[in-house]
């Protein structure tokens, strides 16, 4: 099976094309962390994984995407991308969680391993996943929380365990959270990619294209702030 995974969850933009079987073979990687937009990076980065490797998007067998959690934007692109490539070719997608594709990037680690995202306003989005023997488990559903919060778990829950900081809100977590047991991944394994996509979707469900949807853990800035307003209506008007 030829899957091609993306991702534009965050600041950066990643794409693989990975053939998945009993020994999976990364066929072509590709990262950018520059902060251009990704409506301006990610088709290209894609194209020029498929004319490297020599392949059309009619090779391409199942297409994956980080669904959620993210950046608003950058999830409608990469969603929307994979939606309009899938739908023309009549292929099932794969939707993977942004947090378990980084967890997917430490595959000799055993410990845990706190994906953690920027949320802004001293929250992160989270999921916590333990590693052992190569296999990837789910400790919790992906949730966004605020860092203390996240520290006091780490702190009962997990305590004495060896546990690893990955994503964009690793060296924010790790200025509060660092030391002892608690690690920085690697800048170059920290980050969601499109390799760490394509592992995680390997143990997802096809889905169509027309069901594949962004998943937010909150809602927009623009209907918090909506909401926002109204309360303070309702409540001067009481």
């Amino acid at each position: 099976m030829i899957l091609l995974g993306t991702d534009s969850s965050a600041v950066s933009v990643g794409a693989a094309i990975c053939e998945i079987g009993e020994d999976t073979r990364v066929i072509a990687e590709g990262f950018i962390n520059n902060r251009i937009t990704h409506s301006q990076t990610l088709m290209p980065l894609i194209q020029s994984l498929l004319d490297n490797s020599r392949l059309t998007l009619g090779d391409i067998d199942v297409f994956a995407v980080t669904a959620g959690p993210g950046s608003f934007t950058g999830l409608r692109i990469g969603v929307s991308a994979v939606k309009g490539m899938a739908y023309a070719l009549g292929k099932p997608c794969r939707e993977v969680s942004t947090l378990a594709a980084m967890a997917h990037n430490f595959p000799l680690y055993e410990g845990i391993v706190c994906a953690v995202m920027d949320a802004r306003c001293s929250q992160v989005y989270n999921a916590l996943f333990e590693l052992k023997n190569g296999t990837v488990t789910r400790l919790c559903d992906d949730r966004a929380l605020m860092i203390a919060d996240l520290q006091t778990e780490l702190e009962t829950a997990c305590a004495g365990k060896k546990i690893l900081l990955a994503g964009d809100g690793a060296e924010l977590c790790y200025g509060k959270l660092g030391g002892g047991n608690v690690l920085l991944a690697p800048a170059q394994q920290r980050f969601q990619n499109g390799v760490g996509v394509c592992l995680a979707a390997a143990e997802c469900p096809d889905i169509t294209a027309a069901a594949l949807m962004p998943k937010y853990l909150r809602l927009p800035q623009a209907e918090r702030e909506r909401l926002a307003r109204e309360n303070a209506g309702a409540r001067t008007a009481g």
